[in-house]
C-alpha cells in the first residue's frame, strides 16, 4: 500500500495536476503564437507558402514538434514544427529571412509582456474568486513560458530561430550549420544537458525585468517571490 504523504504521491498528483491546468495551455498558446508570427511575417513578405501548408493558424496542433513540446512541458525551453517558407518569393531574400526567423522569439516576448502586464493588473484591481485566482496563476506560467521559448530559439544552434538568424549573416556559419544539421536533435539535447541552468539565470532576470516594468507602469510594487507571486 503506498502512503501520498511518505512516497510524495500527494505532490505528484499536485505536479501535474498544475501542468495539466496551467502549464499545457500557456505551452499551447505560446508555440501557435511563434509559429503565426513566422508564417505571418514570411505571408507579409511576399511568401505564400505557409497559407498553403495551412500554418497560418492559431491551431496548436499545425504547430506542434513532438520532442520539442515534450522539452517545453518538462524543461521550460523547447520548439515547435518548422514553418516551411520560400525565400525566393522575397525581395531581399537575407533581410527578409532574418525577419521570418526572429519573428516567432519576438513574438514570444511580446506575449510574454501583455501576460506580465495582466498579472499586475489582476494583482492590482482583481478581487478574490476561482476565476481570477486561476487567471492570476495561469499568467505567471504564461511569463516564464514565454520567455523561456523566446530566449532559447534565439541561441545560434540548428534548427533554432537563432541559428537561422546567423547563417543569414555568414556565409560561412551557413556552411558549417549544413554539415552538422543532420545532427540538430543530438546537439539540441546536449544543449539541454549544458546550458539549462545558464538559461534559467536568464530567464529570470527577463521576468524580473518585465515584472519591474509593469510595477512602473501601474504603480504598484511587482517582485517575484519564491513562489512565483506579486509582493
Amino acid at each position: 500500500m503506498f502512503l501520498w504523504g511518505s512516497y510524495g504521491l500527494g505532490s505528484l498528483m499536485y505536479r501535474f495536476f498544475q501542468t495539466l491546468i496551467y502549464v499545457v495551455p500557456a505551452i499551447l498558446i505560446a508555440i501557435s503564437m511563434h509559429e503565426f508570427a513566422h508564417g505571418y511575417m514570411s505571408y507579409l513578405l511576399g511568401d505564400v507558402t505557409p497559407k498553403q501548408d495551412g500554418r497560418l493558424t492559431l491551431n496548436p496542433f499545425r504547430h506542434l514538434d513532438v520532442w520539442g513540446t515534450l522539452c517545453l512541458l518538462f524543461f521550460h525551453v523547447g520548439w515547435a514544427k518548422p514553418v516551411r517558407v520560400n525565400t525566393r518569393n522575397y525581395k531581399n531574400p537575407k533581410r527578409d529571412m532574418i525577419l521570418v526567423a526572429a519573428a516567432g522569439p519576438a513574438m514570444n516576448f511580446l506575449l510574454a509582456f501583455l501576460f506580465a502586464l495582466l498579472y499586475g493588473v489582476i494583482y492590482k484591481f482583481g478581487t478574490s474568486g476561482m476565476v481570477v485566482n486561476y487567471l492570476y496563476v495561469f499568467c505567471f506560467y504564461g511569463v516564464t513560458l514565454n520567455v523561456g521559448l523566446g530566449v532559447f530559439n534565439l541561441i545560434p544552434v540548428p534548427p533554432l530561430d537563432g541559428a537561422n538568424i546567423l547563417a543569414e549573416l555568414s556565409p560561412k556559419v551557413e556552411r558549417f550549420y549544413m554539415r552538422i544539421r543532420p545532427y540538430r536533435l543530438l546537439l539540441i539535447a546536449l544543449l539541454l544537458g549544458c546550458v539549462n541552468m545558464p538559461l534559467r539565470y536568464i530567464d529570470s532576470a527577463i521576468v524580473n525585468g518585465l515584472l519591474s516594468l509593469i510595477k512602473w507602469i501601474l504603480q504598484i510594487g511587482v517582485g517575484v517571490s519564491g513562489g512565483g507571486t506579486l509582493l
